[in-house]
């Protein structure tokens, strides 16, 4: 594989330990949707047991409702005692504009999953959006708040489906970073007997991104397959020129250590920037 060349000579490998998960439903989601069926939500603190010692920020989020929706202006006055001293990344959904403006003292940042394709959305999610409505609320969010859109690639039961579409959307719109996501088939969901996209796709994605976006920093988030699939995927990642890699596999450490580039570790959500 032919080096990418990344926008900086260093890379961060990420261990998200100093990060609480905090989900504001509880295991509950409305939407159930063709990936998690709320699978996901499990390994998450409800927030009416959250406490945040030895933590130094927290990711909140939760099941949608059925507009796809995390219910964000539950539970505000605890999670404005979180937030002392803490950083908050914020996982909100389709979000309207009471619930922006509720949580808008709350907010450091927010992860924002875009999709671009209309039949992956109501395939996936269940819900009549189309990218644009997508592309819209993400405007609409950038317009008050930093925002980091996330990729789930082969998000439509392995295959990809608008991943460049949403990929060109986000660049003509701007971004300050991306987060790239793989499918994980999940045992209890719809897709748990589907395979994640094949390896070549996803480095060639990320091999596209980055001549797209040759200064925006991109990274190989939490949400991929493990085992095999990561030992393969993430040290072709890094040759791909990603900025920073989640939960890395050691073969991902070892080729950054062969390229010559500066390794720094982070403790917390790949979103924050490094303190």
């Amino acid at each position: 594989m032919v080096d990418t060349k990344s926008p900086s000579p260093v890379i961060s490998f990420v261990r998200p330990q100093r990060t609480l998960a905090i989900s504001l439903t509880g295991t509950q989601c409305a939407l159930q949707c063709a990936h998690c069926a709320g699978h996901y939500l499990r390994g998450m603190v409800a927030v009416e047991q959250a406490d945040g010692a030895g933590m130094s920020s927290c990711l909140i989020s939760g099941g949608c409702d059925l507009r796809g929706c995390v219910p964000v202006r539950s539970h505000l006055s605890k999670l404005e005692a979180l937030r002392a001293g803490r950083r908050l990344n914020w996982h909100v959904g389709m979000i309207d504009e009471d619930d922006v403006s509720a949580i808008a003292g709350l907010v450091d940042v927010i992860s924002f999953d875009f999709v671009g394709d209309q039949e992956t959305i109501r395939e996936v999610y269940g819900l009549d959006y189309t990218p644009q409505d997508y592309l819209h609320t993400y405007e609409h969010l950038c317009q008050r708040f930093a925002v980091v859109p996330h990729l789930t690639l082969g998000l439509r039961g392995g295959h990809f489906s608008g991943e460049y579409l949403a990929l060109e959307m986000l660049k003509t719109a701007g971004l300050r970073a991306l987060v790239v996501l793989v499918l994980i088939p999940t045992p209890g969901t719809r897709y748990e007997k589907c395979c994640p996209p094949h390896v070549e796709e996803v480095i060639a994605f990320l091999a596209e991104a980055r001549r797209r976006l040759p200064l925006t920093p991109i990274y190989l988030g939490c949400m991929r397959p493990g085992g095999a699939y990561r030992r393969t995927l993430d040290p072709l990642a890094v040759r791909a020129g990603v900025d920073k890699v989640v939960n890395p596999s050691r073969s991902a450490v070892a080729v950054a250590q062969e390229l010559g580039l500066q390794v720094q570790w982070e403790n917390e959500c790949c979103v924050f920037p490094k303190l």
